[in-house]
């Protein structure tokens, strides 16, 4: 009897740590990306142009449901700011950018295959490097709320492995650096474009 309990006992816990494994709720991510935006033309700068670079992007999900998950992002990238403002054409900021956004994410399963689409907030930081690139001292740092929105597909390599590849869109207001001199302010909104590709483990 004894022998039977103990049986049914360890029965019991290797079915529990199957189905816990099988059930994982969580992943952590870390992507590469590229950075596009279009030029802006607003008030007196003809246009506002962002310069195309590539940066990285660490992201958390826990699942909800199996189709529903919340996710939390960080992203770092440098770029150049270039304003043909008509006081003073030329004028640039090369910066260093920060992401910080939360964001609902949807998903369904076909195989190996698990679609996304995601929305959410966050902000964007635009931090001057004062070097040689940048033309005016008096840049300040600059933080932008916006809105997240993309979508995707993982594709399972392994139960733990995803290869995860996004299009991802982060509409805010042009960054200002602080307008000094009325250098910078376009009072227009813009899409920053981050296509990204990584992958995911699941835990």
């Amino acid at each position: 009897m004894k022998k039977m309990m103990l049986l049914g006992a360890l029965l019991f816990l290797c079915a529990s740590a199957v189905g816990h494994a099988q059930e994982s709720r969580q992943d952590a991510s870390i992507s590469l990306f590229g950075v596009y935006a279009p030029p802006v033309y607003g008030e007196d700068i003809h246009p506002m142009y962002t310069t195309s670079t590539g940066g990285f992007l660490a992201s958390y999900r826990y699942m909800l449901t199996p189709r529903s998950a919340v996710e939390l992002n960080y992203s770092y990238f440098q770029d150049s700011l270039k304003y043909n403002a008509i006081a003073e054409p030329n004028t640039r900021a090369q910066t260093r950018n920060q992401e910080m956004t939360a964001a609902y994410v949807y998903m369904r399963t076909y195989k190996r295959y698990n679609p996304f689409v995601e929305g959410g907030i966050g902000t964007e930081i635009f931090i001057p490097i004062l070097n040689y690139e940048t033309t005016n001292l008096d840049f300040k740092t600059n933080m932008q709320i916006g809105g997240l929105f993309g979508g995707g597909v993982a594709y399972e390599l392994s139960p733990s492995w995803d290869l995860r590849v996004e299009y991802r869109g982060f509409a805010m207001r042009t960054p200002t650096l602080g307008n000094p001199a009325g250098l910078t302010q376009t009072n227009r909104y813009y899409v920053l474009m981050t296509p990204s590709i990584g992958v995911a483990y699941h835990f």
